[in-house]
């Protein structure tokens, strides 16, 4: 970080006419601060003494800033052989950043004044800023700090964004598992929709069946009726009648009692599928 002793004063000779601003610069600055009543005379004494030395060094300074190709730079004598020190930079916040985070700043072979003079490049038409060791090392822990919190900040959003990544990949693992549920419960509902349909179509074929066996039943009984009325009208006609009538009648007799015989039977079997299909009813339900 050390730069650009005398021996440099004497290449700079042709850029004397740029440094003739800074010359004029450094003067208004000297006697800026001479005028401060508030400082103590010790103290504005050094400082101008300082400046003054700078003012000598105007053309290195300026040397050093158009190499570095900054806006300025921070200039100051080492306070313990005298050298004089150019921090380049575009601000003295910047030229401060450049010194602290290199090598040269943790050797402890440059020892930085308490106060610096930042120099602008010669074609900026601005006076030299006074800043203090303490300001810019306040500036560059303020930076320090935010560069940490914008880490912090950067570490944050991103476990942020995965914790999220996470929380999407549940919430789509779990719309897929209740769009599974659902497809299988519509499939498990249509197969009962169907076991329903299909007993209800064997519930409506039996209670067909029923209905036709209760109407041939029917017919069978309105048929024994009338065979009885008949029969009882023909016993009492052949009464009286001869012995073949009798054998007939014993004949008529044996075939009713078959046929009261075959209704006893039918009429069971009927109780039995109409038992059978009070059953299919209450299962159904």
């Amino acid at each position: 970080m050390r730069q650009l002793l005398l021996g440099r004063v004497r290449r700079g000779v042709s850029h004397a006419l740029r440094s003739g601003l800074l010359v004029l610069s450094l003067a208004l600055l000297i006697v800026g601060c001479a005028s401060q009543t508030l400082m103590p005379k010790e103290q504005a004494v050094a400082i101008d003494e300082r400046d003054r030395a700078l003012v000598s060094h105007g053309a290195a300074i300026q040397a050093a800033i158009r190499q570095s190709g900054t806006i300025g730079a921070l200039a100051f004598l080492d306070a313990k052989d005298g050298t004089l020190v150019v921090l380049p930079g575009d601000s003295p916040a910047d030229a401060w950043a450049r010194y602290a985070t290199s090598p040269e700043s943790g050797t402890g072979r440059v020892s930085v004044p308490a106060v610096l003079t930042f120099v602008y490049r010669a074609d900026v038409l601005k006076a030299p800023e006074l800043v203090t060791q303490n300001l810019l090392q306040q500036q560059q822990a303020f930076r320090r700090s935010l560069t940490a919190f914008e880490t912090e900040l950067r570490d944050a959003d991103r476990r942020t964004e995965q914790r999220l990544g996470i929380v999407q990949r549940e919430q789509r693992e779990l719309a897929e598992a209740i769009a599974a549920a659902k497809q299988e419960t519509d499939r498990s509902l249509a197969v009962v929709r169907a076991d329903v349909q299909t007993a209800l179509g064997s519930l409506a074929e039996e209670l067909d069946s029923a209905r036709k066996f209760m109407l041939q039943t029917a017919q069978l009984g309105w048929l024994n009726h009338e065979l009885n009325v008949e029969n009882a009208g023909g016993i009492r006609r052949v009464a009286t009648a001869s012995q073949e009538l009798a054998a007939n009648s014993a004949r008529l007799a044996d075939t009713m009692r078959q046929l009261s015989e075959n209704l006893a039977g039918q009429l069971k079997e009927l109780a039995g599928r109409l038992d059978a299909i009070q059953g299919l009813v209450t299962n159904a339900k």
